[in-house]
């Protein structure tokens, strides 16, 4: 089997309606035209990374407005949607939620960010994510035909035992919709793609909005795209695009059989206990 997978690298800008209608038409044009059976948007991506817009344009699932835009888009395409993230209101709690809808239009799974980005560098970059939202508590699957794809949201890329986790329960393939600011992505960005990939032997995809240099937190951008060797299979510009590739499921057991490092852990010496909630 053949997934082929969209990242949608969103320009985000404008009143919420404006960008969910072109959120809807890019992913028709990755169904329609490009072909792909699983489409990806990226974080935050209903309203602009901004700790003063996230309040104002929380919503709860699936009642909100972006929520019923996700599910008719499945629904009318018949395509998988990873729909990025964006605000989720609970409860009175916000969090920063990642959606999965079925080609019927059918949630069939929430992620709730685990790691929150707290973060500090002197003249570059300050966020802390946690004065906002609620974490969440648990690993997030779903299943595209056979295979098993595991859910991140940015921040929860920079923990390779969260990753090594989702490995161990099976998955195949893993999705993070994220913004990563322009510093530490020059430096990070593709680097943690390969490492989470290569560790894991697994499929990893990174995808990003398109960057605004007026925003206030300015994305990276270069969503991306890497195999199980830890190879770079697409990746984008800055711009507003469509990043394609196909996902060729035989290269899983190829590199876990040639490199068999899964299998010659020292569970003797240390072990990962994934703990469900």
């Amino acid at each position: 089997m053949v997934i082929k997978i969209a990242l949608i690298q969103l320009k985000i800008s404008g009143p919420k309606e404006k960008i969910l209608k072109n959120a809807v038409d890019l992913i028709r044009i990755a169904k329609k035209e490009k072909f792909a059976n699983l489409v990806v948007l990226p974080e935050s991506f209903n309203c602009p990374y901004n700790e003063a817009d996230f309040e104002a344009n929380a919503e709860e699932i699936p009642a909100g407005m972006t929520s019923q835009a996700l599910s008719q888009a499945a629904s009318d395409f018949g395509v998988h949607i990873v729909g990025g993230s964006f605000v989720e209101l609970c409860d009175g709690k916000l969090y920063n939620t990642c959606t999965v809808w079925g080609p019927d239009g059918a949630l069939v799974a929430k992620h709730r960010k685990v790691h929150l980005c707290d973060t500090k560098i002197p003249g570059k970059l300050e966020i802390k994510e946690s004065k906002v939202f609620t974490r969440g508590e648990s690993y997030t699957t779903f299943q595209v035909g056979e295979t098993q794809v595991g859910l991140g949201v940015c921040w929860d890329m920079r923990f390779p035992e969260f990753a090594a986790a989702y490995r161990k329960l099976g998955c195949d393939l893993l999705i993070y919709p994220a913004v990563c600011d322009t510093y530490t992505g020059e430096m990070h960005w593709e680097l943690l793609a390969r490492a989470r990939a290569l560790d894991n032997q697994m499929f990893v995809a990174f995808c990003s909005p398109a960057r605004d240099p007026h925003a206030t937190m300015v994305a990276h951008g270069h969503s991306l795209v890497v195999d199980p060797w830890g190879q770079v299979l697409q990746t984008g510009t800055e711009f507003q695009e469509i990043i394609v590739a196909d996902l060729t499921l035989k290269t899983l057991p190829e590199a876990r059989s040639q490199i068999p490092v899964l299998q010659q852990k020292r569970t003797d010496l240390y072990e990962l206990l994934v703990r469900k909630k």
